[in-house]
């Protein structure tokens, strides 16, 4: 696939089944990943990847995290928690592994992190694969943070979920205008 048609075309697709990305193009995933803008090449990524059983784990502690954050969760409310691990063949963590830095801060590296997920899902999307970017409370909570090795700063910004498209939705046409303006000069109230 052409560049800018795996960049025109990417979408989100949320129902997602077999096959997921084998080896080879796990492989390709990692090495768009690792061609993101990248202040002072401090390399501010880690990527985890859950497939197979793997998934399950990464289920039990979404819902150990979900039962630890809220005292009481119907166990029906658990069992979700662990099923959104499994929404896709793989599911894969990018961690913003943030330094300290004299002139990078923090919000380039994690951004560095975030240009990274997305060089994956639109490598997915050239590759004839689909995905989404998931995120939520799991991203924030201290026990996933922990158990998935983000420690100080670092971030989870991304659970990248991969895998066949099972219904692909339409893409919406955006004017590009509501978005988009020129830079004239200021002309608001002078200090």
């Amino acid at each position: 696939m052409d560049a800018l048609d795996a960049l025109l075309n990417r979408k989100s697709v949320p129902r997602l089944m077999e096959p997921g990305p084998d080896e080879q193009q796990l492989e390709i995933l990692f090495k768009a990943a690792l061609r993101a803008p990248d202040h002072a090449a401090l390399r501010p990524w880690q990527f985890i990847v859950f497939e197979g059983e793997s998934r399950a784990e990464l289920g039990d502690i979404f819902a150990d995290a979900l039962a630890a954050r809220e005292p009481g969760t119907s166990e029906a409310a658990l069992e979700k928690a662990k099923g959104k691990a499994l929404r896709a063949p793989v599911v894969i963590a990018v961690i913003a592994k943030v330094s300290e830095h004299p002139k990078v801060p923090a919000i380039e590296q994690k951004l560095s992190a975030g240009a990274a997920a997305q060089n994956i899902l639109i490598a997915a999307h050239a590759m004839g694969l689909a995905g989404i970017w998931r995120t939520g409370a799991a991203c924030f909570d201290p026990y996933v943070r922990k158990k998935l090795g983000a420690v100080n700063e670092d971030e989870i910004v991304a659970f990248l979920y991969i895998g066949t498209s099972n219904g692909t939705p339409p893409l919406p046409e955006l004017e590009i205008s509501d978005y988009v303006s020129r830079w004239e000069h200021f002309s608001g109230p002078e200090n």
